[in-house]
């Protein structure tokens, strides 16, 4: 399926295609937490990379390092040990405000609540990202503009969040992760807290993303179900990464059989 604004956007983001250079490469990543006198390794030496244009899912159960992994990766906390390189670009080099323009501008954020500021409308929340980073200029407002097109918000981007629907809300959220031009997108647990209706609206905006945009996504979530429909499912267990499972030729319904052996599979050892 094609997007109807697909063409005009392409050229604002990366593209998938085969030999896609690698977006996000994390390598031999350790991570402690001190409590007292006792110290709790909480990742446990995590490698993969994720290749620009790729939606992948990492799962684990409750305390599999999923929650520390992310953190790491937004650069909000510090790896002990190992590394994370973001594009060309060693995470690790770089000085606190490096880091913080890292965050502004070469990731997007999607989160469990959305976080819309309800005092912004539809349009200057999705720019808001530009608007910190003091970037806003004509070529972002019209990036804004294609957005609210691509994902069908166009005729409520004057509207304030209290004034639209769930579903409304759900795109903005993800049009706002991609006003920067990001070279990934993080979401946290995007559908934990939603029914089954709004969690696939959720999906659907995610996979409009990677196929008009070429977005590359990395969303954390205990949903076999939203997993089912990424490239790829990274899962995690006592903070190391037990299985990686490549969708491959497999369909919706297949792969999350193939998701849901893997979690039983994990509790039977």
């Amino acid at each position: 399926m094609t997007w109807p604004f697909a063409s005009a956007c392409r050229p604002l983001y990366y593209r998938s295609r085969k030999g896609a250079i690698n977006m996000l490469k994390v390598n031999d990543l350790h991570k402690s937490y001190q409590v007292g006198k006792t110290a709790y390794e909480v990742l446990k030496g995590v490698s993969f990379e994720i290749k620009g244009g790729e939606f992948v899912a990492v799962m684990g159960p409750s305390g599999s390092g999923k929650t520390t992994l992310l953190n790491c990766i937004s650069c909000y906390i510090p790896a002990d040990k190992g590394s994370i390189m973001l594009g060309g670009t060693q995470l690790a080099s770089l000085s606190q405000e490096q880091l913080a323009q890292v965050r502004n501008r070469e990731l997007g954020f999607v989160f469990q609540d959305f976080l819309l500021l309800d005092g912004l409308s539809v349009r200057d929340n999705i720019l808001l990202p530009a608007i910190i980073g003091g970037n806003v200029d004509g070529e972002t407002e019209k990036r804004a503009d294609e957005l609210c097109s691509v994902f069908g918000i166009s005729g409520i981007r004057e509207k304030y969040p209290a004034e639209i629907s769930g579903g409304e809300k759900q795109r903005t959220a993800v049009a706002r992760a991609l006003i920067n031009r990001p070279k990934v997108v993080l979401a946290d647990e995007p559908t934990g807290n939603l029914d089954s209706k709004s969690s696939r609206a959720v999906i659907d905006s995610f996979l409009q993303a990677k196929r008009a945009m070429g977005a590359t996504i990395f969303m954390v979530t205990h949903d076999s179900f939203a997993a089912s429909f990424c490239d790829r499912a990274i899962i995690l267990r006592d903070g190391q990464v037990w299985r990686s499972l490549e969708r491959g030729d497999m369909d919706r319904t297949a792969f999350q059989d193939a998701l849901l052996d893997s979690v039983r599979e994990m509790g039977r050892e």
